[in-house]
């Protein structure tokens, strides 16, 4: 992937993401919409950054095809994703959501259980999506031709 696409993909899923986790965080802790919001945008900027850096790693530790890369490697991509995020999360969710460590955690798990199915889904999906993959070859056709 280029930078270009890199950050759609990190963006996308981070949009996705937001839509689906704010509301049920909300109603499962119990907690003000909007103060979810707030730290679900703050945490999601954060994942973006994470994400690309992540994966840039990833790709250069797993070389090869990335539509051809197995269900474990998968795995493996997202325990090491939500790995890397939850040494920094747990205290800003605590800190800005003003509950203890271990209410954090407890959020932060959800978030974790959540994002492990999402991320192996959601990269997998986004890999094979034909549609987007022809998309993204006229955009390098495109930037790459010659101006007449």
């Amino acid at each position: 992937m280029n930078v270009k696409e890199r950050i759609f993909h990190a963006v996308l899923f981070e949009a996705i993401a937001l839509t689906i986790i704010i509301s049920a965080a909300s109603a499962v802790a119990g907690i003000k919409s909007t103060s979810m919001i707030a730290v679900g945008i703050g945490m999601s900027l954060f994942t973006v950054i994470w994400n690309y850096v992540y994966n840039v790693l990833f790709d250069k530790l797993v070389p090869g095809r990335r539509t051809e890369r197995t269900f474990a490697v998968r795995v493996g991509h997202a325990l090491g994703f939500e790995g890397g995020l939850i040494f920094f999360t747990i205290p800003v969710i605590a800190w800005a959501l003003g509950v203890t460590l271990w209410t954090a955690l407890v959020i932060e798990a959800g978030f974790l259980v959540f994002f492990f199915f999402y991320t192996a889904a959601f990269n997998w999906g986004y890999d094979k999506w034909a549609p987007y993959q022809r998309l993204v070859s006229r955009w390098n056709a495109v930037v790459k031709s010659p101006a007449h």
